[in-house]
């Protein structure tokens, strides 16, 4: 198949010189039937036969040259008045025709081009404006099977092979002359179109009713989704009316909007998820009579918290962000724009910024803007929905210079900074401000050297919880205790496991995490009396619920930091849902011999180890076979009830 491309004003073959413009349409005129008829086997059947139909007569229409009279036109009068002029009725000798007819070969192609994103349309590429017929479906009569053939063959030609086909065939040209109208009309490869416009002996189908787009049937277009469309056309236009005159308002509308985009929708519903007045207001106290304590209950706190037109900013920002706004979400949050009014968390300013905390009930929005200038804004999204009393202790406001500042909840009475990597030091004391605002704190490093990994300790209600900051809006909860009996890190030897263990959390970093626990599984004698190893497995459970992390960890006794030993992303292992874990670890001695290390939590009642050259099982959740450095094996185990249960991967 032929790749043709739409003829250009710079390559195209010269233009035979214009007739008289009265010549020209003398010409439309009588031969119209003709022109429309070619134009419309010309043109792509994908189009639809409808549209075929309107653009085959658009295109006949506009071959009609433009200005009154040009060289052709004199040079055709001079002809007359020294000579006979050409016969009336054979086009082939009419110079007029043959001109028509050559710009609509052209439009007809050109049609049939592809519409790309690298040119601008042509014209012929695009519906056509004139004419037009409403409310009903135009096409030609049906022929029979013969033409039905012919028409599905025409289909599997490109353009300039069906204007092959039409100039021999309806046109009656010679090959020469095929040959010539093509090059004329701007194809790259005349002679090919000619070689695949198939057999002459099917040429007479060509003038069947088939294909006489002057000789048309009518039928009605859908008239249920005619009807909707008038409905929806005026309920378009009375909006559009609605809009205008609240944009036409003085001062633009309600107010500026700052670093949004345009308006796209002004209903009724979105309007007052717009308007600072109608934002959620909770009570001071309402936290301490409400059966359900999270974000819900948060007060409205900050020094801006009465100014409407930050505000009204913020909420302009977040139902549509401009390019202006930079915007994140954590991951299974959606950034789109609030139901219906959502409740003030905080409005203040925050160092060097201007910052506002939203709640909708799902999710946590913070917007923030510089102290002077509304261009540009930032937008965060965190989803938190079913939050509790134990999620919703604090919310980060703004991170400047590596340095945090929380927004804490109204129940929390006391905040601590404590390093997890100093375990027997007590957490050093914080003192928010008024409005539950903590003085700036390190962030804990994302990557390079781990010397240090901050934590609060937020007290209140009864209880200490520690959460810590892995770059989102919402601090992650830290707990220790097995599945389903998780609390809060509190003893001694919690502390002491989660010192060696919290180097891994930047793995989890930027996830949408929840909370993550620490669960000591298994205690290990280690061979040739080299002291007692412990196995740990934490969980960082995400918001979305979808994608939570389990890590297996290996704390040899004496090292300072933990060895990852397997890590699985979205298993149930290690969870309320499946309380157990296996994994293992390659293992050397002090005195060098290597060892295959595995432990499972107390489910297990034996495990076993294979391949790498190392051959083993022992009964209990525990085993402990000499192998060579580097081998590679599998573990498994069989639990209690006599299922078999692979490694955490």
């Amino acid at each position: 198949m032929l790749n043709v491309t739409a003829p250009d004003t710079a390559t195209r073959p010269p233009s035979p010189v214009p007739p008289d413009v009265e010549l020209a349409e003398a010409a439309i005129v009588e031969h119209y039937p003709r022109l429309v008829r070619l134009a419309y086997l010309v043109l792509p059947p994908s189009l639809g036969r409808n549209r075929r139909v309107l653009t085959a007569h658009s295109l006949a229409q506009r071959a009609l040259p433009r200005g009154r009279r040009g060289a052709g036109a004199q040079a055709a009068a001079a002809a007359v008045q020294g000579g006979v002029p050409g016969q009336r009725g054979t086009p082939g000798a009419d110079s007029g025709y043959a001109y028509v007819r050559l710009r609509v070969l052209r439009a007809a192609l050109e049609a049939g081009v592809p519409l790309t994103f690298r040119a601008l349309p042509r014209r012929a590429q695009l519906p056509p404006l004139l004419p037009q017929v409403w409310g009903l479906r135009l096409f030609p009569r049906s022929g029979g099977a013969e033409e039905l053939a012919l028409d599905q063959w025409l289909a599997t030609l490109d353009g300039p092979g069906r204007a092959a086909c039409v100039l021999r065939a309806l046109e009656r040209l010679p090959e020469p002359e095929v040959l010539r109208v093509l090059t004329e009309a701007g194809v790259a490869n005349p002679a090919a179109a000619v070689a695949e416009s198939g057999d002459p002996a099917n040429d007479a189908l060509f003038a069947s009713p088939e294909f006489d787009p002057c000789a048309l049937q009518a039928r009605p277009t859908d008239l249920l989704r005619r009807r909707r469309f008038a409905r929806a056309s005026l309920a378009a236009a009375a909006a559009l009316a609605v809009c205008g005159a609240l944009l036409a308002l003085p001062g633009g509308g309600w107010g500026a909007d700052g670093a949004a985009a345009p308006p796209y929708a002004l209903n009724a519903a979105a309007q007052q998820a717009l308007d600072p007045g109608k934002l959620v207001r909770v009570a001071p106290t309402a936290w301490r009579t409400s059966s359900r304590t999270g974000f819900s209950t948060w007060p409205a706190r900050g020094d801006r918290t009465d100014d409407a037109e930050l505000l009204r900013r913020a909420l302009a920002v977040w139902a549509r962000p401009g390019s202006a706004v930079v915007a994140s979400a954590t991951p299974g949050t959606p950034p789109g724009p609030p139901m219906g009014p959502p409740q003030l968390l905080f409005a203040g300013t925050v160092d060097q910024a201007v910052v506002v905390l939203l709640y909708d009930g799902l999710r946590v929005v913070r917007y923030a803007e510089p102290r002077t200038g509304t261009s540009v804004a930032a937008l965060d999204f965190a989803r938190t929905d079913a939050a509790s009393a134990e999620s919703a202790t604090a919310l980060v406001l703004s991170r400047v210079d590596g340095n945090v500042r929380y927004l804490t909840a109204p129940w929390v009475t006391g905040v601590g900074l404590r390093d997890l990597l100093k375990p027997g030091e007590a957490p050093a004391a914080l003192k928010p401000g008024r409005d539950g605002v903590t003085p700036p704190v390190a962030s804990p490093a994302p990557t390079g050297n781990c010397t240090g990994w901050n934590a609060l300790a937020l007290t209140g209600g009864g209880a200490t919880r520690l959460v810590t900051d892995l770059g989102e809006l919402t601090p992650a909860r830290l707990t220790s205790g097995a599945p389903g009996a998780e609390r809060d890190v509190a003893e001694a030897a919690e502390l002491g496991d989660w010192s060696r263990i919290a180097c891994l959390l930047p793995s989890v970093r930027s996830h949408g995490v929840r909370s993550v626990n620490a669960w000591t599984y298994a205690k290990q004698p280690l061979p040739e009396g080299d002291g007692t190893a412990t196995w740990l497995c934490t969980r960082a459970e995400t918001w979305a619920g979808t994608e939570d992390r389990v890590q297996a960890q290996f704390l040899a006794p004496g090292a300072p930091l933990a060895a990852q030993a397997a890590k699985a992303e979205g298993s149930p292992a290690c969870g309320a849902r499946e309380p157990r874990v296996l994994a293992g670890v390659l293992w050397k001695s002090k005195a060098g011999q290597w060892y295959v290390l595995a432990a499972g939590s107390a489910q297990f009642a034996s495990l076993s180890v294979s391949g790498g050259g190392v051959n083993g099982s022992a009964n209990g959740n525990r085993l402990a076979v000499k192998a060579p450095a580097g081998a590679q094996v599998e573990l498994a185990g069989r639990l209690t009830d006599g299922t078999r249960a692979g490694v955490l991967r």
